[in-house]
């Protein structure tokens, strides 16, 4: 039975309005000295700083709109080899990439992997084209740290389309990069692993958009690559608006998140997103035998291999107490 649909939220799509207890954001510098403090690193992803103040990142707005007419253009240019890149890559960069390795495994660690597991599946994730995976955990824990409040970076309140897309184009400096890292990350900040893709990140694309295109011309870019991004970039945005505005709740919390059938179809078991906002830290998404989760499978996989150990499989009651917060 789900739970109780809270009844007195105000329209979901209504601009965020901060009552008296919360303490609304404010824009700081980098020589601001509230810059390493909670508030102002919460403060570098307010709406108000790209709607009021414009900060803009430039470099980010240029690849998504070139990836989107890229995607565009592949239709024009279809095969079949390059329809199978598109659907090898979407599953790699997303399920095994996105959801699996940046998602349950760095974020809420979920599960331990070994050294070649960690590798791959975090390049995977760094294919995708969505962030580093120090940028991409970051900006995830402080989401469950504020979810719905004040300071959460994609949160629905502020618009469905701040949390679908627009929250990703805030230019934010080395040193404000570097403050919600030390913050929020600081068990991964000094990974090796992670500072080699933090500083070449870009370098593995072209590097994959060369070898695509040496492979298959045209299509094969522009279905293995821009359609592909483009594809799975939407899937997992509607994790971050879609499944906090619409969908059914299996626990109470003290969110909007919903479980949202047809984002799980597209995001590999992440649209079951009200389980996992109550139970983070565990590898499963669906938690009713017909939610069905395809990256679990995975997991699953990589324990068969003794890729994966320690996996937290637990499937909570239905309307159990939710987890408290944490990364």
């Amino acid at each position: 039975m789900s739970a109780t649909i809270n009844p007195v939220r105000e329209k979901r799509t209504k601009r965020r309005k901060y009552s008296r207890e919360e303490v609304r954001p404010v824009a700081v510098t980098e020589t601001s000295p509230a810059m390493d403090t909670v508030e102002g690193i919460h403060a570098t992803f307010s709406p108000d700083r790209l709607l009021k103040r414009p900060h803009m990142d430039w470099v980010v707005l240029g690849w998504m709109t070139t990836m989107h007419v890229g995607a565009l253009a592949a239709p024009f240019y279809f095969s079949w080899p390059a329809f199978g890149a598109f659907a090898l890559l979407h599953w790699l960069t997303g399920s095994i990439g996105i959801c699996l390795c940046f998602h349950r495994y760095l974020t809420h660690k979920s599960m331990k992997l070994s050294g070649p597991a960690h590798f791959f599946t975090m390049l995977c994730g760094v294919l995708s084209g969505e962030g580093t995976p120090l940028s991409w955990t970051a900006a995830h824990r402080l989401h469950h740290s504020r979810s719905d409040q004040a300071g959460d970076p994609h949160s629905p309140l502020d618009g469905p389309w701040w949390s679908h897309m627009w929250w990703m184009l805030i230019y934010r400096t080395p040193a404000e990069r570097e403050a919600l890292y030390q913050r929020y990350v600081p068990d991964l900040i000094n990974d090796p692993l992670m500072r080699m893709f933090e500083k070449t990140y870009i370098l593995w694309h072209f590097a994959l958009a060369g070898a695509l295109y040496a492979i298959g011309g045209v299509p094969m870019l522009l279905w293995g690559f821009c359609l592909r991004m483009v594809v799975m970039y939407h899937s997992t945005w509607f994790v971050n608006s879609a499944t906090h505005l619409w969908g059914y709740r299996n626990y109470q919390t003290r969110d909007e998140s919903r479980n949202l059938w047809w984002v799980a179809i597209l995001a590999y078991g992440e649209g079951w997103h009200n389980n996992h906002h109550a139970h983070p830290h565990t590898a499963r998404a669906g938690h009713r035998w017909w939610e069905l989760d395809p990256t679990f499978w995975s997991i699953r996989f990589l324990q068969l291999i003794g890729q994966a150990k320690n996996v937290d499989d637990r499937t909570p009651a239905l309307n159990a107490e939710p987890d408290s917060v944490a990364a």
